[in-house]
């Protein structure tokens, strides 16, 4: 399936090895397109543009794990989708810097965006969190917590959009892999034992002429 209409106007033809990765882009594009047309009216504002957010750290996030942890794209794929806005370059420009590597958005660092000047409570370690204060989400783009260290929640979100989709599809390439490969070991062990039985049997035939050629 070929990428929104609005990614193919006046884009360069995309580098090869970008079809690994287009099928996922256009999914998320897809479901982004969706949860906008969608907009629950119960929910606040700011809480039903959580999917949007969301969507664009976990289509980011995907792009730069298949580079930078993964290696499974070469840097002109990978160059190919910041140059086209296919992802969030801000954001993944901080996931760089010491402290910044799991950060939601470029908005929960802003201090002109946060009452005396402050950056939002997902950015604040869960160690230094009360009980109550963990379970809050941030009001913008519903992050539990993006600050770097251990003990942190892996899911930022708590939801299907914090999830790691390289992790998961190369996962799953793994185990696709491991069922062929012992899908082609149990053939080549079958004909094998075929062949010492159509051996054996040659074998036993062989003996019976010699048994008659002697009587």
């Amino acid at each position: 399936m070929p990428l929104p209409q609005r990614w193919n106007q006046k884009r360069k033809k995309p580098p090869e090895g970008f079809d690994y990765v287009e099928p996922v882009l256009e999914a998320l594009e897809a479901e982004l397109r969706d949860v906008v047309q969608e907009r629950d009216p119960k929910k606040r504002k700011t809480q039903a543009m959580w999917p949007v957010h969301q969507i664009n750290w976990q289509k980011s996030r995907y792009i730069y794990d298949m580079f930078y942890v993964h290696r499974r794209i070469s840097k002109r794929v990978y160059q190919y989708c910041l140059d086209q806005k296919l992802v969030d370059a801000a954001l993944i420009a901080k996931w760089k810097k010491t402290g910044y590597e799991r950060l939601c958005s470029t908005y929960v660092i802003n201090p002109s965006n946060y009452k005396f000047g402050t950056t939002s409570i997902c950015r604040v370690p869960w160690k230094d969190r009360s009980e109550e204060q963990r379970g809050v989400h941030d009001p913008t783009t519903g992050c539990l917590g993006c600050a770097s260290g251990p003990n942190e929640p892996r899911n930022i979100f708590g939801n299907k959009y914090g999830q790691y989709l390289a992790a998961v599809q190369i996962a799953r390439e793994e185990r696709q892999l491991q069922k062929q490969q012992a899908a082609e070991l149990q053939q080549a062990q079958e004909l094998l034992r075929q062949q010492e039985a159509a051996a054996l049997a040659e074998q036993e035939a062989e003996d019976d002429d010699d048994d008659d050629d002697d009587d």
